[in-house]
């Protein structure tokens, strides 16, 4: 076995033997243990759930049930609330999240505030062919990103022809206002391309703290990175 496959086994196990229905958890606990994104009490989105190895990290990280909050995932597939790791305080929603209205998406959150973290997990099926899973993926990000801040809005600058390229994947939606409360959270999924710098770019103006990670039990062969996004101003 290469080391790469040897690796890629490892965290395979590793989240097995953790109670995780997949190893993407692992992921999850990489980004919470150096951002600490979710606190006791938090309102979590997770787009994308399926497996649901992501809500399983969410509900652990909300601390005993005394303080609250709620996880609540959506996806395309039926998604199973995991046994392991999940209390009463997570549910699942089938939506397509590419026509979710924003009003919609409120009216999951507690006494429909918004929620203080979103996280998107979401990746287009990959075709092989490069420049179609490249754009499918920004498009998937944008459309978390409208969701999370409401209406994108352009002003001339560096990352606006980026922007502006994936700008339809947000509409139909009337809702000018996004469901990420002020001070939340963000994380946007991508396969690595040129125009992740701009996505870069727009976020550093509404959040205050962007960075790139690609989690150790990421695949060797896989071109998925996150994009981190706190502390929406």
């Amino acid at each position: 076995m290469s080391a790469a496959g040897g690796t890629a086994d490892f965290f395979y196990r590793e989240s097995q033997r953790l109670g995780y229905v997949a190893r993407s958890a692992l992921k999850l606990i990489q980004m919470q243990k150096q951002h600490r994104l979710i606190t006791p009490g938090a309102a979590v989105l997770d787009l994308g759930c399926a497996p649901g190895a992501w809500l399983q990290v969410a509900c652990q990280n909300l601390g005993p049930l005394e303080k609250g909050g709620v996880v609540v995932g959506v996806d395309v597939k039926k998604v199973k609330v995991p046994s392991a790791h999940c209390d009463s305080r997570v549910r699942t929603v089938c939506a397509d999240v590419m026509t979710l209205m924003k009003q919609q998406a409120r009216a999951m959150s507690p006494q429909e505030r918004g929620f203080s973290v979103i996280l998107s997990d979401m990746c287009p099926r990959i075709s092989g062919i490069t420049t179609k899973d490249e754009a499918i993926s920004c498009e998937l990000g944008m459309r978390a990103l409208s969701l999370a801040i409401g209406k994108i809005k352009l002003k001339e600058s560096d990352y606006s022809d980026t922007i502006e390229k994936y700008l339809s994947s947000t509409d139909p939606d009337p809702d000018e206002d996004g469901i990420l409360r002020r001070g939340g959270n963000l994380v946007l999924k991508f396969l690595e391309n040129e125009d992740v710098s701009g996505f870069g770019k727009f976020c550093k103006v509404k959040f205050k703290k962007v960075s790139l990670l690609r989690p150790k039990a990421t695949r060797p062969s896989s071109r998925e990175i996150y994009m981190i996004c706190e502390g929406l101003r």
